[in-house]
Order: C-alpha cells, then sequence, then structure tokens
C-alpha cells in the first residue's frame, strides 16, 4: 500500500492558550497517518508558553488505560496505553523571541514546513476528526491543487451558531461575488513555491494568497461535507479581528473582489450581474 503523502499544519498562535491546547488536539487525532503539526508561537501575555511546555511532554509520557477484560478471580483488568499516538505524528515548535504578527508567523511556519500538502489552522479553531483524509483525497487523485469545505461556526459551550455551506467552486462564485473559500483548506504546498507566500501587507491574506493562486491556474475544488469548527467568542473581538483591522479586512477584501471581476471579464468568466 502505498505511503500517505506528509500534510504539513501550520498553527500560528498568540495570546489563546485556554483554547490552544483542544486545537492541538483536533489535529494530532485526525485519522490522516502522516501529520507534521508546525506551531507557530509569538510572545503572549498569557500562558501560551506553559502550555506549549506542558503538550510537548504530554504527547511523549501520558498515558490512559481502559477496563479491557474481566480475569477468571473476578478482577476487571486493564489495558493501559499512550495518550498520544506517536507513528506519523511530527511535532515542531517555535517560540518567536520578538512578536512576528499574523501573517509573518504564518510564513515562517510554510517556510519550515516539508509536507506535500499544507493548511494553517487558528488556534481557537478545531478540525473535525477526518477533514484531512477527506480533503487529501481529490489532491492524491490530482483532480485538485486546492481543496476547502463547509463548516461549523460555535461559541465557547460547542453550540453551533451557524453551518456555513459555501458554493461549489467557480471562479465567479469564490472570487468575484465574495471570498468563499472559506478557512477549511487542504492545498498543496508547491502552490507557495511557485506562487509566493502570504503577503505581509494584507489583513486579508488568505484571500489574497488564494486569489493568487487562482489567477495563476490553481485547480480549486468544494468538498461539500462540514470538517472544521470556527469559534465565536469575546477574544475574537481583539487585535487581527479589532473594528478597525476588521475594516481594513473588508476594504481589502472588496478590492480584491474588484480586481477578481476586472479578470473575469477580460476573460469572458462573468454571467450577468
Amino acid at each position: 500500500m502505498r505511503e500517505a503523502k506528509k500534510i504539513s499544519v501550520v498553527v500560528p498562535t498568540y495570546n489563546q492558550a485556554q483554547y490552544l491546547w483542544p486545537c492541538l488536539d483536533s489535529i494530532w487525532f485526525q485519522d490522516y497517518p502522516n501529520l507534521e503539526i508546525i506551531v507557530v508561537a509569538d510572545p503572549s501575555p498569557d500562558n501560551t508558553a506553559e502550555v506549549l511546555a506542558d503538550f510537548q511532554q504530554a504527547v511523549k509520557t501520558d498515558t490512559v488505560s481502559h477496563a479491557a477484560r474481566l480475569a477468571d478471580d473476578g478482577t476487571v483488568i486493564r489495558a493501559e496505553y499512550p495518550r498520544y499516538r506517536a507513528e506519523g505524528r511530527e511535532l515542531v515548535i517555535f517560540e518567536s523571541e520578538t512578536r512576528l504578527g499574523h501573517t509573518p508567523a504564518y510564513n515562517k511556519g510554510f517556510e519550515l514546513a516539508t509536507g506535500d500538502y499544507c493548511t494553517y489552522i487558528a488556534s481557537d479553531d478545531l478540525c473535525h476528526p477526518q477533514m484531512l483524509s477527506e480533503m487529501a483525497g481529490p489532491l492524491d487523485r490530482d483532480e485538485a491543487d486546492f481543496v476547502f469545505s463547509d463548516m461549523f461556526v460555535v461559541d465557547d459551550a460547542m453550540r453551533v451558531l451557524r453551518e456555513f455551506r459555501l458554493p461549489d467552486y467557480s471562479f465567479e462564485k469564490s472570487f468575484c461575488d465574495w471570498y468563499l473559500c472559506g478557512v477549511s483548506k487542504l492545498y498543496r504546498r508547491s502552490l507557495h513555491e511557485r506562487f509566493g507566500y502570504y503577503d505581509n501587507n494584507y489583513t486579508a491574506n488568505d484571500h489574497e494568497c488564494f486569489l493568487r493562486f487562482a489567477l495563476n491556474g490553481a485547480r480549486f475544488q468544494h468538498l461539500p461535507k462540514t470538517l472544521y469548527s470556527v469559534r465565536s467568542h469575546d477574544q475574537r473581538g481583539q487585535d487581527v479581528h479589532s473594528e478597525a483591522s476588521w475594516k481594513k479586512l473588508l476594504a481589502e477584501s472588496s478590492g480584491l473582489v474588484e480586481k477578481a471581476r476586472g479578470f473575469a471579464a477580460r476573460q469572458g468568466l462573468l454571467g450577468d450581474r
């Protein structure tokens, strides 16, 4: 059986200690067999450094057990095994001495990545267990270069606030109507080698980068399955999601939509609007 291609998962994190461990667990316990997890941690005012140190120790030493069988003498025999699987998992933690900021942190992670496929996961979000194996399928079959899926928006109690179903891919629907590729995605790392990394000048860095991929001929595919949960919480209104940053992001995305529409018009790709 052919060995599964390696997937690199970049987790940029800053001041998200309370969400970071569950995020890393949701990646570690994916059913995909070959993962490289790269955490890029900016120096944070919370206990992010302690969480990362504890997580590193836990994946090496933590054990769990369950009742496995009843002995002839009536004793319940428990089976003990490692809490975290070691096979097919690599953990890389880069702790920056100075604040990189969001986009440079993404780029640092992808510079360290060695996988065939890659993605980044916000450190307060959660991946559903089959996310990476489901999205790797179209890449393995060479049906696409970039795969994206539907997602939940959840609160801190994990109540589903909204299911976000995206349209099947077309350049018009995904880039000319609005940016509709979402945050649940997996793509070939070679796209960065061919077309560059995330632009440090953009708050809407994923929109700009993925539009650049599309303009250069990358093949996109929508997978109509809900494979990811985006957390909505009080702290999400801070930092990159502050009111000022949000206004900047919307302005940038509006400009990128106009750029996409101009390209589509020149290529005759726009329908009646």
